[in-house]
Parts: C-alpha cells; sequence; structure tokens
C-alpha cells in the first residue's frame, strides 16, 4: 500500500510540476488572454507558480494539505476560463475542451480528497508525524 501511494503522488503531481515549463511563455499567456483571463501576464505566472508549489507538495508529502488547496485555487480558474467547452462553436474544439474540462474536474475532486486525507504512507508529513509522537511519548507507554 505504501508503495501504491507514493507512485499515486508521483503521478499525480506532474502535471501540475509540469505548467512551470509552459506558463511563463509569451505563447500560453496570448493563449490565455484570448481566452479572458484578466491579467494575463501576471496571473499566468502566478498559476504556474501556484500549481508548481502545490504539486511539489503533494509529490513529497509535505504540507500535503496545503498543496493540494493550492491545486484546487489553480484548477477552479484555469477549468473555467480555460475549458468553457459550451462556448466553441466547432464540434472537434468543443469535443477537447469538454475533455479538458472533465479532467480538470477529476483532478480537482483528486485533490479535495487530499485536502482531508493528506499525503498518506511514505511522505515527509507522515515522518515528521511519527517522530513527533515518539519524541513526545514517556518511554514505558513506548514499550506497550
Amino acid at each position: 500500500m505504501k508503495f501504491i501511494t507514493i507512485i499515486g503522488r508521483i503521478l499525480y503531481s506532474f502535471i501540475f510540476i509540469g505548467t512551470i515549463a509552459t506558463h511563463f511563455s509569451s505563447g500560453t499567456i496570448q493563449h490565455a488572454t484570448a481566452a479572458g483571463v484578466p491579467f494575463p501576464s501576471v496571473s499566468v505566472p502566478l498559476a504556474a507558480i501556484i500549481a508548481t508549489l502545490g504539486g511539489l507538495s503533494i509529490l513529497l508529502g509535505y504540507k500535503a494539505k496545503v498543496g493540494s488547496w493550492l491545486i484546487v485555487l489553480f484548477l477552479i480558474p484555469v477549468t473555467l476560463y480555460m475549458h468553457r467547452f459550451w462556448n466553441v462553436p466547432d464540434p472537434g474544439m468543443q469535443a477537447m475542451q469538454k475533455i479538458n474540462f472533465m479532467k480538470n474536474i477529476s483532478l480537482l475532486g483528486a485533490a479535495l480528497i487530499i485536502s482531508q486525507l493528506g499525503s498518506g504512507p511514505g511522505s515527509i508529513d507522515r515522518i515528521e508525524r511519527k517522530k513527533g509522537l515518539t519524541k513526545s511519548m514517556p518511554m514505558e507507554k513506548m514499550s506497550h
């Protein structure tokens, strides 16, 4: 179970960590401008930073509940601004945007689960919690 949780965190976080590579490009900012994103020259790079920090937090399992809320903060506006499939007249493009919209809704669901359950086994959060419990327990209780 421990390794499945770690693999899950790795796979889940890659899509968010990868945003840092493209969100500072003029092409991405122009695309966001065309989609009606407010203040795209600031909001697009800021979104990349938020997504990357949230993704790294989940990947490492360090403050993953906070990191998952960063992912929620990233996904809601991105989904609502960039994947408005209901406004796309071309059927092929509409289908593609609907797929991306639904993908983001699924990612949002997973982020909400992490926000409540945390990062699970094999995480920095779990290791720190165990160390804290061990340090605060009297020796006689640890042996029972």
